[in-house]
């Protein structure tokens, strides 16, 4: 029930980082009418991945962790290559 929750919180992060950019792309325009139907569709996706929450209430806590985890082990290490960056400070030259 914990591992179900952490991958819910990770994909709740992810989900809030794509709503951000969505929301700045709209406020300077490069979400415009070209490309709305690949955003709402990326943005579609993340709602349909945080829907795996339904699984495990409905007591099928394996398919419930496969689709959390679609979301989650690449936002996972995308956060954890920011914290290395961060952490290390490499030279880019």
């Amino acid at each position: 029930m914990a591992f179900v929750r952490i991958l819910l919180a990770i994909d709740a992060v992810a989900a809030l980082v794509a709503l951000y950019f969505f929301f700045i792309g709209i406020a300077d325009g490069s979400v415009s009418s070209f490309n709305i139907g690949l955003w709402l569709a990326l943005l579609g996706s993340i709602a349909a991945i945080l829907g795996g929450w339904a699984l495990n209430a409905r007591g099928q806590r394996r398919a419930a962790i496969a689709v959390l985890s679609i979301l989650a082990v690449p936002g996972f290490l995308a956060g954890l290559l920011i914290l290395t960056m961060l952490i290390v400070q490499p030279r880019w030259n």
